[in-house]
């Protein structure tokens, strides 16, 4: 098990596309700019994605802008398509990635194609990765959604997924993501899919979970995740979050809870937890009506409790 684990916020792009409110840029901006001084060194900005679909998205050129003046920051952003990589590649954005379902029927609702289709798109756009500078030429992922379970479709066979994996990776892609992106997954199912698909594809092909936690099993399956050589967690500030196409799929890890798990037990995620629990603030104030979660910042962390960093000090 790694001791240096990254969490990706992705909160302002999952945690805000299902909402019916449309938090301000400047809140949005407020948001980003504490998280990152807070230690956290990956944060996905938002989506581009026609305005007419998902109107909280509408301003991520403008946020992509204003993260790459934040340093230390690795600014990622969601593409439905070829389209929308060109207009994360001219923003500037650092990371790009798209999602290709594993439940054929979730990807005809959510990007209107079909899995032919979709490697088709990633072949595109990986080729357009490919044809920038080196130097402002961007991390290009695909997160496999649906990997764990769909909603419309039921279970996904760990074989499935693996076969679509290889062909993503042959298609071009630089990296996989595994996305439980309807609360499926349990522990045992993480674990062996993870190991299953990095065996396919190579280790180092294979670094990122999303996970959400549905039915209460996201902190475990990030456990399930370290063990099989997990070290990236997409985590939402508040658990703000869910897919506006796959009915059913709420509650996406809270980023508050998960820096204080790994925290405690030894691993490094670079996060100052108390100057992360205060960003909280800015959501309330800014998304007055929409309910906030959180163990973390309910309870309060124990008497005696140390951030890996602070043990590492201390020692």
């Amino acid at each position: 098990m790694s001791t240096k684990v990254t969490i990706s916020e992705v909160g302002p792009r999952d945690g805000l596309q299902s909402l019916a409110q449309v938090m301000p840029l400047s809140a949005k901006k407020a948001w980003i700019a504490a998280e990152a001084a807070a230690g956290v060194g990956e944060i996905e900005v938002g989506s581009f994605v026609p305005k007419k679909l998902l109107p909280q998205m509408a301003d991520t050129a403008q946020l992509v802008a204003f993260a790459k003046t934040l340093p230390n920051l690795e600014v990622a952003v969601l593409v439905p398509n070829l389209r929308g990589a060109e207009r994360a590649i001219e923003a500037g954005a650092d990371k790009i990635s798209i999602p290709f379902s594993m439940s054929e029927t979730h990807s005809l609702n959510n990007v209107r194609k079909n899995h032919a289709r979709m490697l088709e798109e990633i072949r595109a756009i990986a080729d357009l990765v490919n044809q920038q500078p080196t130097k402002s030429r961007p991390y290009f992922e695909v997160g496999l959604s649906t990997a764990f379970g769909c909603t419309m479709e039921g279970p996904i066979s760990a074989d499935a997924v693996t076969r679509l994996a290889e062909k993503t990776i042959a298609a071009g892609a630089m990296e996989l993501c595994l996305s439980d992106t309807t609360g499926y997954a349990n522990p045992a199912q993480v674990r062996n899919l993870s190991k299953q698909v990095k065996n396919a594809v190579g280790a180092n092909k294979l670094n990122s979970l999303h996970l959400h936690n549905t039915r209460g099993l996201g902190l475990a399956n990030v456990v399930a995740g370290l063990e099989a050589g997990i070290t990236t967690f997409d985590a939402s500030l508040c658990g703000l979050g869910g897919c506006p196409f796959a009915p059913g799929a709420s509650g996406n890890i809270v980023t508050e809870d998960l820096a204080f798990m790994l925290n405690a037990m030894g691993l490094d995620c670079g996060i100052d937890l108390d100057a992360l629990l205060k960003v909280r603030t800015i959501l309330a104030n800014a998304l007055p009506d929409e309910p906030l979660y959180g163990f973390t910042a309910d309870a309060g962390v124990p008497l005696g409790y140390l951030s890996s960093s602070q043990s590492a000090a201390a020692s």
